[in-house]
């Protein structure tokens, strides 16, 4: 049987790198070779078609996960945090953080052929800080408001302007949410990029999108012209990347015990233990925002403190953690993961399973009434909450679900779920009609909290709305000093943990099997598979 490796890709050192800013890299030495091949790829995949094929106007993982093969970026991280050269061959940063200059790579050519250049840069970057292209994360990772545009010096040097230092811009910049398409279908088809396609999803990447069923299946083909990877990385040795579209996960499992599947991602844990015993299994910890849950303080019974206190305490998250995800996956203390710089470890421990103290913190709420069925009352209102989940939702959060369900009902507290598909969802979600709501964010940079807790975040689910914490965030983002910005994170869990507006439960994983005779294949810091050096055979 195969173990499951979970691996923790920012160590302590990197923390450091990625929080502190590099004044200037240079480039690497080209290498090239290929060969014809095929690599089947499994993945989950099921709201792609809902206009998420384009990681600048979607927040979901498996848009950026995908789109990576077509989309290439200024920058690339290394596993230790740093960043080297990739569109950019070096680059500088001036106004102690607020311009970024970046001087970029010749001989770069799109999909369709066109030069990739500053004004390209400028296209993309205005694209998506345009308020009618309706960009949410990559626009907040482009800095928001801070923002102040991109100028085009010539044609191999692109200024990029932010109204104040704005310390994530690098680690924002090797995403394929900033990533590039041609201007040319920026001007034609940017209206189409949701949907995606063959001449839609046009970039720069090591393999073009050259077929697309939705629901079904994405083809990527070998880009032979590509010479410009990350350490000098030339065209893909296979010359098709075929991502199925498989929503569940006993089949992409079954794809991968015949054979018909030659990469797989998503495997729950539990099915860990039916992989074939050849085939490697790697769990990769996602650094940012472990799953959670999204307490609205604006609306229903999470508007009191004390309820808010009692319902973490409450429920038994180490045992349901470990017995549902098989140990596989740690509990989460903080709203920043351990591999996420500026994680406040001294959080540990610090908010247990406590019954007794939740029975106790309701009492003092005034829900000191029981009805008929056991669950407490105040007024003639029973206390109780309605979450709110986006579907699908895997058999193991389902269960997690349960779990937490049942130890809110000992002490009271009415629980109900509802699985919604996203059009219910978000005719609920716009305008935070509901008490709770649930997911798990990726992120390298802390700077992610800012989009879940400020005043004006556009995540910001719990409807948070205090100016300290608006300012810690503010500093955290604008400060190029490394102790300063942890410094500001810190505050910003530790407030978290006493104010209860999000409640962590696990770092998960994104568990991928790779069958034996696939070689090459390396990961992000996000733990998403990169076809672009693999090999079959």
């Amino acid at each position: 049987m195969p173990s499951v490796l979970l691996r923790r890709l920012l160590s302590a050192t990197a923390v450091a790198a990625v929080s502190a800013l590099a004044l200037s890299a240079c480039s690497g030495t080209d290498a090239a070779s290929s060969s014809d091949g095929e690599i089947v790829w499994a993945i989950e995949g099921a709201n792609l078609s809902a206009g998420h094929m384009d990681p600048q106007t979607s927040q979901l993982d498996v848009s950026a996960m995908v789109q990576r093969s077509v989309l290439d970026s200024l920058v690339f991280q290394e596993a230790d945090g740093s960043f080297s050269p990739w569109l950019a061959e070096s680059w500088d940063i001036e106004d102690e953080g607020a311009t970024y200059v970046f001087y970029l790579r010749e001989g770069v050519t799109f999909h369709d052929g066109r030069a990739f250049d500053a004004a390209a840069v400028k296209a993309n970057f205005d694209r998506i800080a345009d308020p009618a292209t309706a960009s949410a994360q990559a626009a907040s990772m482009l800095g928001g408001e801070l923002y102040a545009g991109t100028d085009v010096v010539d044609e191999r040097t692109v200024r990029v302007r932010f109204a104040e230092p704005y310390a994530p811009f690098l680690q924002a910049a090797s995403t394929a949410l900033l990533g590039f398409y041609s201007p040319a279908v920026l001007e034609s088809s940017a209206d189409q990029l949701k949907a995606g396609g063959p001449d839609v999803t046009v970039g720069t990447g090591p393999f073009a999108l050259t077929s697309y069923t939705p629901d079904q299946e994405i083809v990527y083909t070998r880009n032979d012209d590509y010479a410009w990877g990350p350490h000098g990385g030339a065209a893909p040795e296979v010359e098709t990347l075929r991502v199925q579209i498989l929503p569940e996960a006993s089949v992409r499992l079954g794809v991968l015990s015949s054979g018909e599947a030659d990469v797989v991602t998503n495997l729950p844990p539990n099915l860990v233990d039916q992989v074939p015993a050849d085939v490697t299994v790697e769990a990769l910890e996602y650094p940012g925002l472990p799953y959670s849950l999204y307490l609205n303080e604006k609306y229903g019974v999470f508007a009191d403190q004390l309820v808010r206190q009692a319902f973490s305490r409450a429920i038994d998250v180490n045992t349901a953690v470990e017995e549902i995800f098989f140990g596989q996956f740690p509990r989460a203390w903080s709203i920043l993961g351990a591999t996420t710089p500026g994680y406040d470890a001294g959080l540990e421990g610090s908010w247990p399973f406590d019954p007794a103290a939740a029975n106790a913190l309701l009492d003092q709420a005034g829900w000191t009434e029981r009805d008929a069925e056991g669950f407490r009352t105040k007024d003639g209102q029973r206390l109780s909450a309605r979450w709110i989940a986006w579907t699908p939702v895997p058999d193991d959060r389902a269960a997690l679900a349960n779990a937490i369900q049942s130890d809110l009902r000992a002490v009271g507290f009415d629980l109900q779920r509802e699985v919604l598909e996203p059009g219910a969802y978000n005719e609920q979600y716009g305008p935070k009609t509901f008490d709770l709501t649930d997911w798990g964010f990726s992120g390298v940079d802390p700077d992610l909290l800012r989009s879940h807790l400020a005043t004006d975040g556009f995540q910001n689910a719990s409807q948070v709305s205090d100016p300290a914490v608006d300012a810690l965030l503010q500093q955290g983002a604008r400060t190029t000093d490394a102790e300063a910005r942890a410094d500001a994170y810190g505050q910003v869990q530790r407030w978290n943990a006493d104010h209860v507006a999000i409640v962590p439960l696990y770092s998960p994983a994104l568990i991928t099997a790779v069958r034996p005779d696939v070689s090459g294949l390396t990961f992000d810091l996000y733990g998403r598979p990169l076809f672009a050096t693999a090999t079959r055979g």
